[in-house]
């Protein structure tokens, strides 16, 4: 049998005295836009289930709906905000909402 080298390769790896700093992924905006026949109660449920805002803050987001025409819901990884939007649009559809729910980047 023969005998096994278990000696350090003579190449060593030395650590850069600089750090790479890699850069953060660009972030996205979930935007929820006002109409005039979804119901005020569908917005705060839709902030409360798919944002996880508390009932305060769903309540507030959703005034700012009404008030001012929309409310960024949260903001979030490309492909996460994407996801929610469409959960949004999708679950306003099933209740026959035009509801309308937007990605921008931030």
């Amino acid at each position: 049998m023969s005998k096994r080298n278990y000696e350090p390769d003579e190449a060593v790896i030395t650590k850069s005295s600089k750090k790479e700093k890699l850069d953060e992924p660009p972030r996205y905006k979930v935007i929820l836009h006002n109409d005039d026949f979804t119901t005020q109660d569908f917005v705060v449920y839709v902030l409360q289930k798919i944002f996880n805002h508390p009932i305060e803050e769903a309540i507030r987001r959703m005034y700012q709906v009404h008030f001012e025409g929309m409310t960024i819901a949260g903001i979030y990884l490309y492909e996460i905000a994407e996801t929610k939007s469409n959960k949004v649009i999708r679950l306003a559809r099933e209740r026959d909402f035009p509801f309308m729910s937007t990605v921008e980047k931030e």
